[in-house]
């Protein structure tokens, strides 16, 4: 970053975050302008407190009950499998259209906080493409992931069980090792594009770019410093656990109520605001390139006297 490395901060950032979080929430409080913010969180994903599980009986099954058997009936049994399938596309559908959501929701957030305004609409509209770009981008990673590790844990599986047979040698060892490692590679990747995806979207919002091309700027960006994102993702960490911990005791002081979709959202939205601004905080320190709040239009300068 041409020397401007040392420059870059975690903490005074987040302090940054604190007062930002103050400014738009608190100076002057507006409940109407906290409603459409807390609505645009909600759409990102924040749906409730979490932290918190509600007591059921289900813990208390007996194993008598859960070997019942559950009797169908006979005019039932064809439709089944159509029932399964049904409920199958159903969920699949369902999943598609709040990762959609959620990558249009990205913008609205910050756009709000960028702009320190509860806006739905409009925002919904001027970054309907990057919405779209990101959810695309998304999706495809997705399904890349679970395509890629599905075959090569097949594969090797395959490979073990046909060792196994031709050798009698066992395989559990090997297999229970090699899924481990699976596992780990699994997590490594999902943190790295969890990171870049994290990014994305403030670099889409400055530049109006496509996915892709945010993907290798970021890229580029956190393998250039790598260090300190690694500094970024421990105390997010960090910042994560907390705020479980406040979900938890907000739940339970609000008896439940934040437990509840959006409801929670509004409730804990300082802690939401805090935490997004946090991320812009940061990373606008790499320069013009990275600040959201460039994109802001620029006063003009009052004419000159005659």
């Amino acid at each position: 970053m041409n020397g401007t490395e040392a420059k870059i901060e975690i903490f005074k950032p987040f302090g940054e975050a604190f007062e930002l979080m103050k400014k738009i929430l608190f100076q002057p409080f507006n409940l109407g302008k906290w409603c459409v913010i807390g609505f645009a969180a909600f759409l990102t994903g924040h749906f409730a407190g979490g932290g918190f599980n509600f007591p059921t009986r289900f813990g208390n099954f007996q194993p008598n009950r859960a070997n019942q058997n559950i009797n169908i009936p006979e005019d039932w049994k064809p439709w089944m499998p159509f029932v399964i399938a049904g409920l199958g596309l159903f969920v699949f559908i369902f999943i598609i259209v709040i990762m959609w959501l959620r990558s249009r929701g990205t913008f609205i957030f910050t756009d709000c906080i960028v702009r320190n305004r509860g806006a739905i609409a409009e925002p919904w509209r001027e970054y309907r493409k990057e919405g779209n770009s990101y959810f695309l981008f998304a999706l495809a990673i997705g399904f890349g992931a679970i395509v890629v590790f599905g075959l090569i844990g097949l594969g090797i599986f395959g490979v073990l069980v046909a060792i196994s047979r031709t050798s009698g040698l066992p395989t559990t060892p090997a297999a229970a090792i090699f899924f481990v490692l699976l596992f780990i590679a699994w997590i490594c990747i999902a943190i790295f594009f969890g990171v870049v995806s994290y990014f994305m979207a403030p670099v889409m919002y400055i530049h109006r770019c496509r996915a892709v091309d945010a993907f290798r700027r970021v890229g580029r960006l956190i393998w250039h410093n790598l260090g300190v994102f690694v500094l970024f993702c421990l105390f997010s960490i960090v910042l994560l656990l907390a705020m479980i911990v406040i979900g938890g005791i907000v739940t339970c002081a609000t008896c439940c109520l934040a437990a509840l979709p959006y409801v929670g959202t509004v409730v804990l939205l300082p802690v939401f605001v805090c935490l997004r601004s946090f991320g812009l905080l940061f990373i606008r320190q790499f320069g013009p390139d990275y600040d959201v709040w460039a994109t802001l239009p620029q006063p003009k300068a009052p004419p000159l006297p005659a």
